[in-house]
């Protein structure tokens, strides 16, 4: 029965007949061994985390490279333990799709367990607090988005619950990722101030950097309350004791589509519902990625590395990483998946593959690639920045079997602004040779997204908008901007593209400001304003 149980691993011909590639190794000696020395924790349970990660810990257990496998810990919807993990035995599915139609799936068993990392549930809680303190851990890695790791708002306050967190100390009932995680830490510094590396895998901009940022702050108003002594600070800050590594990830994980569902129904797979979690995760058993993938990772583990670069991982110096990223998450990658998201969804589309049919979208992202995007990237050897978005461009977006929505990636865009456009319009503005004032492409992306946040399509029809923390924020800050009514924007969008937290520069003081205010404004003209307006501006 071509169902996920361990059981059912016993007989590798069902699997390979339906044509699954069952693991090379025997799972429950997996399990005792992982059991005994962990080496490895995952925060962050869900879709890139089994396509991308996981998978290719199991290719270095396959050929015998490494020996244990990877304990899954969940910390902000645990429905996804409960309804996903659980009743799989913490196997799932992987299946990439190619452009040409093509299904691979891998019988994923590289994830031994799978815990929920909070301390109400305290079963799973003293697990992870018993794995923090064997020697044997070398790494603790993180896909858990870049707003995992903001402990405050928009105007630098800290949240109201990271504030019980910095009160209630690593013995309290925490609130925050980033104080469990650091209250694991201490678990770890107490047990004998073993070494390992936090690696933070998230799709954001000095990743490393943000996780540390976060763990150490946590850690001093620990100090300043007198709830952990000040050498805990010495062994985080020491990186021959504790280190954060940055990373580049890339690699497109929509979530659970009912086509791949129905073509594994069609093989006789069982495990394929669909949950919806109160949290509005989309997760299954299976997960459907795309084929192609990146990671790149800064080589500093002090207590031993997990061999990832023999099965196609890079590891590199800070400064590759840097560029690496840079290159992807700044012009090459994120700022085009960004912009077509936001337009995507005043045009009317519920296909990243399908806009790329739209001609004005198509101009939008090749332009913010190709024309504003370049002149800025810094090659980083390890990639060619012109051959990767070549591959964006040509390959991935256009991919129909990835079914990925513009409404998904719009999700938390006031979270990515700053990175995914900021970066350009900076490094523009610290050109010798070039002015952010003459940016075309990515003010109209900024402007799209405000357009966006009036939460009417571009045939005045009203549409949902996607989560964002921020989006209650924004929406206020915009209430009372009519379509057909260019006079009642008035001074509604200073606020915001002043921000220079939220934007990464005052845009007014950069010849920005206006320029987008008035993008904005031709875009509310009227009804169909958007697609005339990304004509007038791309097409000519």
């Amino acid at each position: 029965m071509l169902k996920l149980a361990k059981k059912e691993l016993k007989d590798k011909t069902q699997w390979t007949e339906a044509g699954i590639e069952p693991p090379e190794f025997d799972y429950q000696n997996l399990i005792d061994k992982t059991k005994a020395n962990p080496e490895w924790v995952h925060f962050g349970a869900g879709n890139i985390f089994r396509a991308f990660i996981a998978r290719l810990q199991q290719e270095l257990l396959n050929t015998g490279k490494v020996e244990t496998g990877i304990i899954a810990a969940e910390g902000f919807d645990y429905e996804i333990i409960d309804k996903v993990y659980q009743p799989a035995e913490n196997l799932s599915l992987v299946v990439k799709m190619s452009a040409d139609g093509n299904m691979n799936k891998t019988l994923l068993a590289s994830i031994t367990e799978a815990l929920k990392a909070d301390s109400s549930f305290e079963k799973d809680w003293e697990e992870l607090k018993e794995i923090f303190k064997k020697p044997s851990l070398k790494m603790v890695s993180f896909t858990v988005t870049e707003k995992g790791y903001a402990l405050d708002n928009m105007d630098g306050e800290f949240f109201s619950f990271v504030l019980e967190d910095f009160e209630a100390g690593p013995e309290g009932d925490l609130n925050h990722l980033m104080a469990k995680v650091t209250a694991l830490a201490y678990e770890r510094y107490q047990a004998g101030a073993y070494p390992f590396a936090f690696v933070s895998m998230d799709n954001c901009s000095h990743n490393g950097q943000k996780l540390k940022d976060a763990v150490l702050t946590v850690a001093e108003k620990w100090i300043e309350n007198g709830l952990v002594e000040k050498e805990f600070i010495a062994y985080l800050g020491n990186e021959s004791k504790v280190a954060f590594p940055w990373s580049m990830i890339d690699k497109i994980t929509p979530g659970p589509a009912p086509e791949v569902k129905q073509k594994l129904e069609d093989i006789g797979f069982k495990n394929t519902e669909i949950v919806k979690t109160n949290k509005n995760t989309e997760i299954a058993a299976f997960v459907n990625a795309e084929a192609p993938e990146y990671l790149v990772i800064e080589d500093n583990f002090p207590n031993g590395k997990i061999a990832l670069d023999k099965v196609g991982a890079i590891y590199t110096d800070r400064d590759t990483v840097n560029q690496v990223e840079t290159m992807k998450v700044t012009t090459c990658l994120n700022p085009l998946h960004t912009a077509m998201a936001v337009y995507g969804c005043l045009l009317g589309h519920t296909s990243i593959a399908e806009e790329m049919e739209d001609q004005e979208i198509r101009a939008l992202v090749e332009q913010i690639g190709y024309k504003e995007g370049l002149p800025v990237v810094v090659n980083p050897g390890v990639l060619d920045p012109k051959s990767f978005i070549d591959e964006v461009v040509k390959e991935r977006l256009v991919n129909p079997y990835i079914p990925d929505t513009p409404q998904r990636i719009a999700k938390d865009t006031s979270q990515k602004v700053a990175i995914r456009f900021g970066e350009t319009i900076k490094s523009y503005r610290d050109a010798d040779d070039l002015n952010p004032a003459d940016l075309v492409v990515v003010p109209l992306a900024i402007a799209g997204w405000l357009r966006y946040l009036l939460a009417v399509d571009d045939q005045g029809i009203e549409m949902p908008l996607s989560s964002d923390p921020m989006l209650d924020e924004l929406t206020s800050q915009l209430e009372g901007i009519e379509l057909a009514n260019i006079d009642s924007v008035g001074d509604k969008l200073k606020p915001i593209l002043a921000n220079d937290k939220l934007m990464a520069v005052d845009l007014y003081e950069i010849g920005l400001g206006e320029k987008i205010e008035g993008y904005f404004k031709e875009m509310i003209a009227e009804e169909g304003a958007v697609r005339a307006t990304l004509k007038k501006y791309l097409l000519n």
